[in-house]
């Protein structure tokens, strides 16, 4: 989540292959096992899961590797894994819902939506709309000074009070400029939260976890018992990995928090992938991956490559201790995730890159060797 985007290193000459058939491929599932256990076993990861998705479902998907290092305890293919800024597209649909009933709209100025905010926030903050804020051009720095600042106040109002923290002096960045803002999606769901009188996280069960079946999501840490019923996040210390709890502020939720299983994640992504579903009409699913820039609404967007017949969507999410790469070809119904309990700023990245391009060469080559 620290970071924005970096995963696009795929640089592939497939669109000499035939795509195939969807269907269920349990070989592609163990040549994904394989190349995970291929990546555990240089000790680059505690542990990893990949997965190659369709907007009917997992096609494959393999891990390998252990929930926490120093147990036996192996990290499987149903266990929770953590979207960090992933999550920011999930936010993004989430209010695209309130803009489909007209409680929102693109272009809502900030102190149009909370009128509180005209004697509180800064002139030069006063006009920015909620679609600067979704693309990362609201003129914010990445975190405000303190995500945990005001935290005896319920959620919303913790929300309000660090934007209003944070707004009363000028802009450091020109409004209009791309700067990658965890903020202004914490920002943006303030928007909702004063508009609805509904927390974020509420906002996000009734109108994307509960209509989509998303059982399993859920906000921040994925084990929270301190046990090893679910993968804990790792941290690099020396030459070893370390079972490491050092989870973000909770009111950074909407830019990074969210976590549930790699199954739920694409139903989800589903969304992206098939024409008609229950939460939004396509003119608003359009408007989410409509770039500006190389931006979109949670999404990074690369134009018109041949192996993917068209454009593809990409992001990936770090709290600095998990790491989670997704890309998603509309064009070929496909979707390609990898996530890992670890995060080594100097590798992770990379290694989870050049696992997305695995799956995507397994993929198009049809290739289960």
């Amino acid at each position: 989540m620290r970071r924005p985007l970096n995963i696009l290193l795929i640089i592939l000459t497939a669109a000499q292959y035939a795509y195939p058939q969807i269907q269920r491929e349990p070989k592609k599932s163990d040549a994904i096992g394989k190349a995970l256990s291929e990546v555990v076993n240089r000790g680059e990861a505690p542990g990893m899961i990949a997965a190659i998705i369709s907007g009917d479902g997992v096609i494959a998907i393999g891990s390998a590797g252990v929930r926490k290092v120093g147990s036996d305890i192996p990290l499987t293919s149903n266990d929770l894994v953590h979207l960090g800024s992933c999550t920011k597209a999930m936010t993004g649909m989430m209010l695209a819902t309130l803009v489909s009933e007209g409680k929102l709209t693109w272009d809502m100025k900030l102190t149009d939506a909370i009128p509180e905010l005209q004697n509180s926030v800064h002139p030069g903050f006063q006009d920015i709309t909620l679609w600067q804020l979704l693309t990362h051009r609201a003129g914010l720095p990445q975190n405000p000074s303190d995500w945990d600042a005001h935290i005896t106040m319920e959620i919303k109002e913790r929300r309000l009070a660090i934007l209003k923290d944070n707004l009363s002096a000028p802009p450091a960045i020109k409004p209009g400029e791309f700067n990658y803002s965890n903020f202004g999606y914490m920002i943006a769901a303030c928007i909702a939260e004063q508009v609805t009188g509904l927390s974020w996280e509420s906002l996000m069960k009734q109108r994307l976890f509960d209509p989509l079946g998303m059982a399993s999501a859920g906000f921040g840490e994925p084990d929270s018992h301190q046990t090893t019923d679910q993968p804990w996040g790792h941290s690099r210390s020396g030459a070893k990995w370390q079972p490491d709890r050092s989870y973000d502020a909770e009111a950074i939720g909407p830019a990074g928090e969210i976590h549930c299983t790699v199954e739920d994640w694409a139903k989800f992504l589903s969304l992206q992938l098939i024409a008609g579903n229950s939460i939004l009409e396509q003119k608003y699913l359009n408007k989410l991956v409509e770039p500006v820039g190389f931006y979109a609404c949670g999404w990074g967007i690369v134009e018109d490559l041949p192996w993917a017949k068209g454009n593809v969507l990409t992001h990936n999410g770090s709290n600095g201790i998990w790491y989670a790469t997704v890309i998603v070809a509309p064009g070929l119904d496909r979707a390609c995730v990898v996530v890992t309990n670890s995060r080594d700023f100097s590798n992770t990245g990379d290694i989870c890159s050049k696992m997305i391009t695995k799956l995507v060469k397994l993929d198009l080559n049809n290739n289960t060797k």
